[in-house]
């Protein structure tokens, strides 16, 4: 019998068994597929999530592959630009966005070297129970074989369609309609703006483009469209996709065309929202199982890494203890409903894909003081909320002179 199994070892699954297995229980990590595996993603890590990584002691593996280091966002919509260095989480200001072929084994690597057993090509087709307890899993390996474990505690980290979600029918807290759909690929040789590689975001109503540097020394290079555009954008995607950069971001596509494809597109169109149940009687959700959002806001991973030390953190040495393993795991519930709702309401307003006229006058007055621009992305990252962004004095002197 094992203390925990988690479902899913990308990264949210991943870091759950490291941490839980270096506290010293003995954890079993299934994962569907076999690593390295690609994986739509948008890839970036904000300053927090990069945290995460220095606090668990594998940053230096993510620097010691050919991840850029990003130091600078900028943002253009219109005739104004925003541009700024970005404010250190725990000390670090420095970024990145690796590819997840190369971040998700270095975080199954990890788990696997914590002491927890790690098995690839595993799907999960039902969970054991005892009374209205979830007390393990049975699962299927590629080869056709049927097996079944127990466990004090099953985590499903498997993702926006969540297995684990399903079988044990995690209540929906908020769900939203998809308000996009997304195409990116990957370029070679794009020349830099500026000095140096950067985040590179760019709005219009309609329209929203992101660019960042990965592996491999190839860039990400996104574009958002309206849901309700999904139909129309797939039928002829690649010319709908470089048709965006130039009504959108003009330089940037002069910049592409310059520089070469170097992959395929990929797409999607299924940009779920929504917070689910966080646990319940013997089960817990990390990661897109529960809690997921459309990635105009790059802010899947992060949220994964804050909610896998949650809940690490409020279960400690206590697992065995029946009482107060159910008193972390609704702790943990209640917190990502409070802690996360102000991210997902966040994220859903960028991905509403407009942007007011009303709203230029007031970018362009925080454009004029360049501590106000540092807040204004650090408010991205979640380093401050909107209303210590929106209520601060600095603001409110600032939009006065204006």
């Amino acid at each position: 019998m094992y203390d925990v199994i988690v479902v899913g070892a990308r990264c949210a699954g991943a870091p759950t068994a490291m941490l839980l297995a270096r506290t010293g229980y003995r954890v079993l990590l299934l994962e569907k597929a076999h690593f390295p595996k690609d994986k739509l993603s948008s890839h970036y890590l904000h300053q927090p999530a990069v945290a995460s990584l220095d606090r668990w002691g594998l940053l230096e593996k993510i620097r010691a592959t050919d991840c850029p280091p990003i130091e600078r966002v900028s943002y253009q919509t219109s005739d104004v630009r925003l541009e700024a260095s970005l404010l250190p989480a725990d000390g670090h200001s420095t970024t990145y966005a690796p590819r997840r072929f190369v971040l998700d084994p270095i975080l199954a690597d990890a788990a696997a070297a914590a002491g927890a057993e790690f098995r690839e090509g595993c799907t999960v087709t039902g969970l054991l129970h005892e009374g209205d307890r979830v007390a393990g899993v049975r699962y299927r390996t590629a080869d056709g074989g049927e097996f079944t474990e127990r466990a004090h505690l099953v985590v499903g980290a498997d993702g926006m369609r969540s297995t684990v979600a399903r079988f044990v029918e995690a209540p929906t807290i908020a769900e939203n309609p998809p308000m996009t759909c997304t195409y990116y690929s990957y370029w070679e040789d794009l020349p830099t703006q500026g000095p140096s590689r950067h985040w590179e975001l760019y709005e219009r109503s309609g329209r929203s483009v992101g660019v960042v540097p990965t592996n491999g020394g190839r860039t990400l290079v996104m574009a958002y469209f309206p849901q309700s555009e999904f139909r129309q954008v797939r039928t002829d995607a690649q010319s709908a996709y470089m048709e965006a950069f130039r009504t959108t971001a003009p330089g940037l596509s002069d910049r592409l065309s310059s520089a070469r494809q170097a992959e395929r597109l990929y797409g999607t169109g299924e940009q779920l929202n929504f917070i689910r149940q966080a646990s319940g009687p013997g089960w817990a959700l990390v990661g897109d199982a529960a809690h997921h959002k459309d990635s105009i806001a790059a802010r899947g991973i992060t949220d994964a890494f804050l909610q896998v030390q949650m809940l690490t953190d409020y279960i400690g040495k206590d697992l065995h203890d029946p009482t107060a393993l159910a008193t972390a795991c609704r702790r943990y519930a209640r917190d990502v409903e409070e802690k996360f709702m102000y991210f997902y309401r966040g994220t859903l307003s960028v991905a509403e894909l407009k942007v007011p006229e009303e709203r230029l006058p007031f970018l362009r007055a925080i454009s004029t003081n360049q501590t106000l621009v540092d807040r204004y992305f650090a408010m991205m990252a979640g380093l401050c909320t909107m209303d210590e962004f929106y209520n601060s004095e600095e603001l409110r002197e600032t939009l006065a002179r204006a």
